[in-house]
């Protein structure tokens, strides 16, 4: 997911990633809170008590917390009749590609490919900044930036092409001509074309490590 949660819109992006071929699941991070008004990608940003609700759940999540239920996730998948093998790819989208690079980072045995795209602060001096997981990692990674996205800048960018390469994860960084939150339909910055590229990068990466 992305940051503003399970919605229609992630629904029919994981309904046509399922069209691909594969067996997907879309996690909820926010069931903690239990049930809880969905936010409306188009004003969110824009109205301020909004946009302290969305950081305010966004911010409620550890890395601690995300890894917990990546691994009840996996543990999942491998005990569901449909998914054959064990090999696993993820993608995520704004805060959802550091999480989705994490999964790689944290489970590289199952989870053998990663894709982020818009994914914002994913080389930053925490401690636990993502680009510091990829030590064990062994699959390959996919990042697709977004123009001018400040949570994203370039010495980012640069610190994680660093550790990805000083780790040996076969990966790609490249910068799509859109805004951020590109990729997800529902989005005021959603990019028709950017969308499209997007899609078919998500097809070549996983056609070439899952369906081998």
């Amino acid at each position: 997911m992305d940051a503003g949660g399970v919605r229609p819109a992630l629904i029919d992006m994981a309904e046509r990633l399922a069209d691909m071929g594969y067996v997907v699941a879309l996690p909820e991070f926010y069931y903690r809170h239990g049930e809880y008004a969905p936010f409306d990608a188009s004003t969110v940003f824009s109205d301020p008590p909004e946009r302290s609700r969305l950081f305010g759940m966004l911010s409620s999540l550890t890395e601690e917390m995300v890894a917990g239920d990546t691994g009840a996730l996996l543990d999942l998948l491998s005990g569901r009749p449909e998914v054959a093998g064990l090999r696993v790819g993820a993608t995520g989208y704004c805060n959802g590609g550091g999480l989705s690079l994490a999964a790689a980072g944290r489970y590289p045995e199952r989870v053998v490919t990663a894709a982020s795209f818009h994914g914002g602060n994913l080389a930053t001096d925490a401690p636990d900044s993502v680009h510091r997981l990829f030590s064990a990692a062994t699959g390959r990674v996919y990042v697709a930036a977004a123009t001018d996205d400040g949570s994203f800048p370039q010495e980012q960018a640069s610190l994680l092409e660093r550790a990805l390469t000083e780790a040996g994860v076969e990966h790609s960084i490249e910068t799509y001509p859109a805004e951020h939150g590109f990729a997800v339909p529902d989005m005021p910055t959603h990019d028709v074309d950017a969308s499209e590229r997007h899609w078919r990068a998500l097809h070549d990466l996983f056609d070439a490590t899952l369906m081998t």
